[in-house]
């Protein structure tokens, strides 16, 4: 029997609770023939009624090894049939609940020495683990136990010696407390100039100065680390740490883990060239990279980096944006080969071609230019393919410059170009006829948060372009979309996820802080004072569900759900930036932007709490670095008392947005109404005026101000002394 043909027999035979969910993730999973539940009261008092362990699975919509375990073992009736006997079979969608995956995850590196996803992990009925790993194959394989051999061995352990098991989780739930826990361990400051001197250091001991990026393969794009060493090169003019960034953001580009065609970066590179790529595309990857390579731009003025910035906004706007405004989360690496086979799929599908294809599609020279242009091979151009997925096939990369290629064929670089330019139009159509990759179209607050900083920025920065008003519109629309659906005003409070007409679950602190640095960013772009209003009344929220005042930083999750085993301060800056290292460059902003000692003080709070992870691993958590680099590049308040939108305005603007000055705050006068409501935290707002119509700047550090200037090449000289 053909296996679509076997999901869809399985797929009509059974349905469980997970039908009735949103994610996407679940719902793949609804027609399992595991009797799965949600993460919920329902399933946890089966477990203690029946006195059954937990067998706990967490993963995501567009994972790989997610989809692997789900073909081998959770469509096995065999495998269902042991887990359905002898366990609870709790479902969770890491990036619904990263409450839940990252206690889990926790244990898991913990017991294992390291993690992913799919997530897999054992736990007693009042939910604490014992037992756990990651993907594990159907059967004994490449030296793995075999899921269903786990699945039975750990049933006989329950069976036998359940209450032994229960103590040994206690007491490893009580091991993980002391591990997680963060408080301040040494008097003085929490960091200093060395701080950073170290964490520079260390970056650059692991920078590959050959092809960019950060260690060898597989390379991330860990793009808090150019955030921080943006803002290293801004205070210190250190020439290196500006060109790590430039050379990994040029080396990311011309790679296949760049869609050549499309535009957006998938996941990561699985070779150190940036060449073959992990296919899924995540939006918290496209906000991160886009403010890299905007600030890339800011910092040279070199269009490379505007374009790949420009290139990103095109695919969100094209591919990953809802109707309402909202920006969907994520689309899978795996896609189906052909439309007459759609539960066939292999990883990048959607992405690859042959040079048949594409000999096919255009006409030569065209044709001819293009594959020389892109690294095209009659048989692959993937040397290393050892499960054999792109035999025949090629990833589109910068094999060479269109200037290149003008020479190797003797044509003007002109007509190269304009000739690619519609090569990779008729090919963008071509592919627009395959299946496409699943989209995972759930609405997180938190990444749409940082989706707004980008869209924000690239309205202001990109404000030549006829695309930058599309671009600004995006952020104004998806902020309205989060108040409008996602915020609930009464009580001040968020919700984490929306999809089909449903919001739901209460946000966690990532999704505070990152909507909040949205907001920020969104005020600092285009000024409308609801949105300045709005970050202090969240960061106020956030304070109170979330904020250790006895001992510093805050918790990801609010006190009041006592179903988790723990509370986690977290702080790691990898794919996503930590929701205490956002929070920080908030309030450090918000200080400075209200003139309010509270945000100030519960900033110094959170810093202290990691004053030891600033010292012995700073490069753990480089985007909590660049709120240390704000605060010791002694930041700058700017305010603009003027009409917003007047020609005097725009080009004071221009010159602060096409600079990058990452260690200032930015307020704009432009009436009573606003310079009153300012004003009531900063006295001297009281005075700043336009001069006689015209559009001001007001440069202040600590409040103390220059003379106020109207010609943009003055105010240009101000902000940069």
């Amino acid at each position: 029997m053909r296996r679509g043909t076997r999901r869809r027999l399985i797929s009509i035979m059974h349905t469980n609770r997970l039908a009735q969910q949103k994610s996407p993730y679940l719902l793949q999973h609804a027609h399992n023939p595991v009797d799965w539940y949600p993460w919920g009261e329902e399933a946890f008092e089966k477990a203690r009624v029946e006195n059954r362990p937990i067998f706990l699975s967490i993963g995501y919509s567009t994972c790989h090894w997610c989809h692997v375990m789900e073909r081998e073992s959770f469509e096995n009736e065999e495998i269902a049939a042991l887990l359905n006997r002898d366990y609870v079979a709790i479902k969770v969608d890491r990036e619904e609940r990263p409450d839940v995956d990252r206690i889990y995850m926790t244990y898991v590196q913990s017991t294992t020495g390291s993690g992913g996803w799919p997530m897999s992990v054992w736990l007693t009925p009042e939910l604490q683990p014992f037992f756990g790993g990651t993907y594990f194959p159907p059967e004994n394989r490449w030296g793995h136990p075999g899921f269903a051999s786990i699945l039975t061995q750990i049933a006989e352990a329950w069976a036998a010696d359940r209450e032994k098991i229960e103590e040994s989780a206690r007491h490893v739930v009580e091991q993980l407390r002391k591990q997680v826990e963060v408080a301040p361990t040494r008097a003085g400051a929490a960091f200093d100039a060395a701080t950073l001197e170290s964490a520079f250091s260390s970056f650059r001991r692991s920078f590959d100065s050959r092809l960019g990026g950060f260690g060898a393969a597989p390379k991330f794009p860990r793009v808090s680390v150019h955030h921080f060493l943006l803002r290293y090169y801004a205070r210190t003019k250190n020439r290196e740490a500006l060109d790590m960034v430039l050379l990994t953001l040029r080396e990311m580009a011309k790679g296949g883990m760049n869609d050549q065609l499309g535009g957006g970066f998938h996941r990561y590179s699985v070779d150190e060239r940036w060449f073959v790529p992990h296919f899924e595309k995540m939006l918290y990857d496209q906000a991160q990279i886009a403010i890299s390579y905007l600030e890339a731009f800011q910092a040279t003025g070199d269009q490379q980096y505007a374009d790949a910035a420009r290139r990103i906004f095109d695919y969100v706007l094209r591919d990953m944006t809802d109707s309402g405004g909202g920006f969907y989360s994520a689309e899978d690496a795996d896609s189906a080969i052909a439309p007459e086979h759609p539960d066939l799929k292999g990883e990048g599908a959607f992405y690859i071609w042959s040079m048949d294809e594409i000999q096919a599609l255009l006409s030569q020279p065209a044709a001819e230019w293009f594959c020389y242009r892109y690294g095209v091979h009659e048989s692959s151009n993937v040397a290393s393919d050892p499960h054999g997925e792109f035999t025949g096939k090629n990833i589109l990369y910068q094999a060479h410059t269109v200037e290149e290629t003008a020479r190797h064929f003797s044509q003007p670089p002109g007509e190269v170009r304009a000739a690619l330019n519609d090569a990779g139009t008729l090919l963008m159509a071509a592919r627009a006829q395959r299946v496409r990759p699943l989209r995972d179209d759930k609405i997180l607050t938190a990444w749409n948060g940082l989706m707004i900083s980008a869209f924000a920025k690239g309205g202001a920065v990109l404000d030549d372009t006829h695309n930058a008003a599309r671009y600004a519109e995006a952020a104004r629309r998806a902020a309205d979309f989060v108040i409008g659906r996602m915020y609930d005003a009464p009580s001040g409070t968020l919700l984490r996820r929306y999809r089909a007409g449903e919001a739901a679950i209460p946000g966690f602190l990532d999704d505070y802080a990152m909507f909040v640095q949205g907001l920020l960013d969104l005020y600092e772009a285009q000024f409308d004072r609801r949105h300045l209003d709005l970050a202090v009344r969240l960061t106020e929220k956030q304070q109170e569900l979330f904020e250790d005042t006895g001992t510093g930083a805050f918790f990801s999750t609010a006190a009041d759900d006592h179903r988790l085993v723990l509370r986690v301060k977290e702080d790691y800056d990898g794919a996503e930036p930590s929701g205490n290292s956002v929070a920080v460059m908030n309030l450090v902003r918000l200080a400075r932007m209200t003139n309010r000692a509270a945000f100030g003080e519960s900033a110094q709070r959170t810093l202290a709490a990691f004053a030891s992870r600033l010292s012995l691993a700073p490069v753990a958590i480089p985007q909590m670095l660049t709120a240390c680099e704000f605060l010791l590049g002694e930041p700058r308040e700017i305010i603009l008392a003027g009409q917003h939108d007047s020609a005097e305005m725009r080009a004071l603007l221009r010159e602060l947005h096409t600079r990058f000055v990452p260690s200032r705050v930015v307020l704009l006068v432009d009436s009573v109404e606003t310079q009153q409501a300012l004003a009531a935290g900063i006295p001297s707002i009281q005075s700043m005026n336009p001069l006689e119509g015209r559009a001001r700047a007001y440069v202040c550090r600590n409040y103390t101000c220059r003379l106020p200037v109207t010609e943009p090449a003055e105010f240009a000289e101000l902000i940069q002394y």
